[in-house]
């Protein structure tokens, strides 16, 4: 088993999340290297006091340029966090000559089972990227991307980089949170890729990217082992989209957006809790107030309400004003 090298990025606000992405990956991918773009000073120093020797923290002032600078100040947060994805990539190619290929992984995935089978299907492809997968009750949202920039892989050869290269510009260029002109965010940019670029691999392992948005069309189940399946495959990573962790201790998984189609899967989000839960008393370990990333119960019901009740159309449309 040869290794891995990763890329992500995270504030303190998802410093919890990330930290137990890091230690899944790390135990179902031994021998792999993850660099982080620490995106504020405390995220930079909690991890170095953790005990994660596999990761490499690279600073925000690391990777800004003039370029991403000019246009940091009209971007919101997680614009610029879309922004960077790209950018970290190419940063980490330019400046580590010893990776041949790496991936970058949004920080609220979970491992479950080694990603090995996901590699062995990518091969040597220059790029790998992965679908949505919608349900049916979904698929209008594939206007808005077919991929997830939640796994991308980029092998450096001359295709790889190519198709780096453009991605960077283009999401320096544009990158807000708004269906627009044929962009969106910096995922929508990742539509034209199987067909400009021929060794574009898409993920078909049936365990990988199981997130809210498609987890109703799966059978979950378990092996001899108690390892989680899908449709009788090993479960290899969950994406926590909406997942909250809350001020009183308590965590709130999905809204009811999600679940009135089909409750969430709960052994999975079982044990990112339970992975949350060893994450926080590390932390806290180092830093006994920290509560970064911790909302309030109040709020985010209230939220989760809205974003049952208010049509897609019309949190379209307030999205420059109320964000949900």
């Amino acid at each position: 088993m040869g290794s891995h090298y990763f890329c992500t990025l995270f504030d303190s606000g998802y410093l919890l999340k990330g930290v137990a992405m890091l230690r899944s990956l790390a135990q179902y991918c031994p021998g792999a290297h993850v660099f982080i773009l620490c995106m504020d000073r405390k995220t930079e120093s909690i991890l170095a006091r953790l005990d994660l020797p596999f990761i490499t923290c690279i600073p925000l002032d690391d990777i800004e340029d003039e370029e991403l600078l000019s246009v940091k100040k009209d971007r919101s947060v997680a614009e610029y966090c879309w922004t960077l994805a790209s950018s970290l990539l190419w940063y980490v190619l330019k400046n580590n000559s010893s990776v041949d290929s790496i991936t970058y992984l949004d920080a609220d995935l979970l491992f479950y089972s080694s990603v090995e089978p996901v590699f062995k299907e990518i091969g040597a492809n220059s790029i790998a990227i992965i679908e949505h997968r919608f349900t049916p009750r979904f698929k209008e949202y594939e206007e808005n991307g077919i991929f997830c920039v939640e796994w991308v892989g980029i092998r450096r050869d001359e295709e790889g980089m190519a198709c780096l290269s453009r991605w960077r510009e283009q999401c320096i260029e544009w990158c807000y949170n708004r269906l627009e002109n044929g962009r969106m965010g910096d995922q929508k940019y990742l539509d034209e890729w199987p067909d400009r670029y021929k060794s574009c691999h898409i993920i078909k392992h049936a365990g990988a990217g199981i997130a809210p948005w498609n987890y109703a069309q799966y059978d979950f189940g378990s092996d001899t082992e108690g390892n989680i399946t899908v449709n009788g495959t090993p479960l290899v990573f969950y994406h926590f989209h909406q997942f909250q962790l809350l001020d009183n201790g308590r965590f709130n998984r999905l809204s009811r957006f999600f679940t009135s189609e089909r409750a969430e899967p709960s052994a999975i989000y079982q044990i990112y809790e339970d992975s949350l839960l060893k994450v926080i008393e590390a932390v806290r370990d180092i830093d006994p107030s920290f509560s970064a990333g911790m909302h309030p119960a109040s709020r985010v019901a209230f939220r989760r309400w809205m974003q049952r009740v208010i049509p897609r159309k019309i949190k379209e449309a307030a999205r420059s004003f109320v964000r949900l």
